[in-house]
């Protein structure tokens, strides 16, 4: 049994300048995000989360996927993650169960050829909640420059009985990147360990 969706929501927002300096190239991030009925609502602790997860996620998934690529060149996008929000009658593992599941996820890492696993966050909340969304370069998690967050709203959800579930895509990194990448940092901490130990 597919998940009930009851809206689809799409954020799209481009930077041109940051810092008063224009950048390089423009950025665009993308946000889109379903508002899905809770099937566990109401009934009370659910002890097996799977047979919804093994009959839902992955049409969920393919569907929120194909949404992505039809707003944003799937060649183009360098980052990506993904999120969910449980409205305030749900647990937060109801949000989890959704998006960490290789049947949700690997429609999009498929999608987009990547080798890094998906940020994401997952949180309770009401209407108008605050959606983040954290990215990250989807072949090398060492790139901070592509450590970024997509915040996007919807009015009206998640109600109490509903499960927000977005994923976000961005072409590019913050558009002034000048704090380097996880190599850089472990390349500097070995040749100051090495000056250490030539100091002894």
């Amino acid at each position: 049994m597919s998940f009930e969706i009851r809206k689809i929501a799409t954020y799209r927002e481009t930077t041109y300048i940051e810092g008063g300096k224009r950048g390089e190239r423009p950025v665009t991030m993308l946000g889109v995000a379903a508002v899905i009925a809770n099937p566990w609502h109401g009934r009370g602790f659910v002890e097996d989360l799977a047979p919804e997860i093994r009959d839902g996620c992955s049409a969920l998934g393919k569907q929120i996927v194909e949404l992505v690529l039809k707003e944003i060149d799937g060649e183009a996008i360098e980052a990506y993650g993904k999120a969910a929000v449980v409205g305030a009658d749900g647990e937060i593992e109801h949000a989890s169960a959704i998006i960490h599941t290789l049947r949700f996820g690997n429609h999009y890492r498929e999608a987009v050829d990547a080798k890094s696993y998906l940020s994401f966050t997952n949180k309770r909340g009401g209407p108008g909640t605050s959606i983040q969304i954290p990215m990250m370069h989807k072949h090398d998690e060492g790139f901070r420059s592509h450590y970024i967050t997509l915040e996007m709203r919807i009015e009206d959800a998640p109600r109490q009985d509903e499960i927000v579930v977005a994923l976000g895509a961005a072409d590019g990194g913050r558009v002034h990147p000048r704090i380097g990448n996880r190599y850089q940092d472990l390349q500097e901490l070995a040749a100051e360990a090495a000056r250490d130990g030539n100091d002894d």
